[in-house]
């Protein structure tokens, strides 16, 4: 198992690579070009100079997070095929500086969905939450929420440019449902998972979040079902899930341990996002993100992490959304500190259960 730490590049980070050199266990970072318009090709010259900054820092530079799809694939408008080349280019020229994976969505218009993003915790800290009472009908109410909780920073699937347009891509997907996006997933994966197993690159599909329909817009990845019908669009170990234990377990019904030993067993889950949540009613509707640790969540992440271990686990794993703590007041969900302790409690219950197998 290889530990990440999700960095946002050194112009709109706060959090420098020198501070995630420092957290024990983590040997990643996962990261990405961020000024790269979705849909155009990634030039190589970007992707060296994002490498050699990583690197020198003494870290890895194996996983993209993310290498976004433009909306024209989502929708399956004629112009995907040009913006679909585009991406195989980019597989390409990742693949030339060791990228071993790539985590994408295929979220319509909304790449994730809170109502506040500094929800006060009865500790002092805060952190995202999710109250379906507080949801407006207004989509563009919701975007100047995002935007006034975000402190300034450009909140990943929130970049202001492409939501400047939101009324007319709440009009382009009118005619998608959940059978079209996922029969536009499918021409998607055909073109370029044969790239990805040429030039050795996995695609990890990051799951709905949260896994429920919103604003009439069709969801894919929010359980078991999802995952087994995306695997059978394209059968090859290229195809697989960014597992986010948070997003899946936002839906109690979903069994995520389960589920992990499922497709880590056969291979399909590349990355994980370990993160853990607290359900706030008792319907089980609403919730806030917590600290890892199981004691303070509604998610056993002992359990999650004895999925991946008794799975021999090899691939790629991070600790996602943390909380704000200790006066730190940085991107929502992404701090140094509380995810620090995140990859830190994770890396401790893998040692034990490790040991424990020998």
């Amino acid at each position: 198992m290889k530990m990440g730490f999700r960095w946002f590049g050194s112009r709109d980070d706060p959090i420098h690579l020198s501070d995630i050199r420092q957290i024990p266990g983590v040997s990643q970072a996962v990261t990405a070009l961020y000024d790269v318009p979705v849909g155009e090709i990634w030039p190589k010259d970007q992707i060296a100079r994002l490498k050699r900054e990583v690197v020198d820092a003494g870290l890895g530079f194996e996983v993209i997070e993310s290498v976004n799809i433009h909306d024209d694939i989502k929708i399956g408008l004629p112009t995907r095929d040009q913006y679909i080349e585009n991406y195989q280019q980019t597989i390409k020229n990742l693949s030339e500086y060791g990228v071993k994976v790539i985590c994408y969505n295929f979220m319509p218009v909304f790449d994730w969905l809170r109502t506040n993003l500094s929800y006060p915790l009865a500790d002092g800290s805060n952190a995202m939450a999710y109250q379906p009472k507080m949801l407006t009908d207004d989509p563009n109410e919701l975007i100047r929420q995002i935007m006034d909780g975000s402190k300034g920073f450009e909140m990943p699937g929130w970049e202001p440019s492409r939501l400047a347009h939101v009324q007319q891509l709440f009009a382009a997907y009118r005619n998608v449902d959940a059978e079209k996006l996922l029969a536009n997933l499918k021409y998607f994966l055909e073109a370029i998972i044969p790239t990805c197993e040429q030039y050795g690159v996995r695609m990890a599909m990051h799951p709905d979040d949260p896994p429920f329909p919103l604003f009439g817009l069709p969801r894919i990845y929010k359980n078991r079902e999802d995952m087994l019908r995306i695997e059978q669009l394209y059968e090859s170990p290229y195809n697989g899930f960014t597992i986010c234990t948070g997003s899946l377990g936002e839906n109690p019904k979903n069994n995520v341990p389960a589920i992990i030993r499922e497709f880590v067993g056969k291979d399909r889950a590349p990355f994980i996002h370990a993160r853990n949540i607290r359900f706030m009613n008792a319907e089980k509707t609403a919730f806030h993100e917590s600290a890892h640790l199981s004691a303070d969540g509604s998610l056993d992440m002992y359990e999650i992490m004895k999925a991946l271990a008794d799975n021999d686990y090899e691939g790629y794993i991070r600790p996602d959304h943390g909380r704000n703590i200790w006066g730190e007041s940085g991107r929502p969900g992404y701090g140094l500190y509380d995810r620090a302790l995140g990859a830190a409690y994770l890396n401790g219950l893998w040692e034990a259960l490790t040991k424990n197998k020998k």
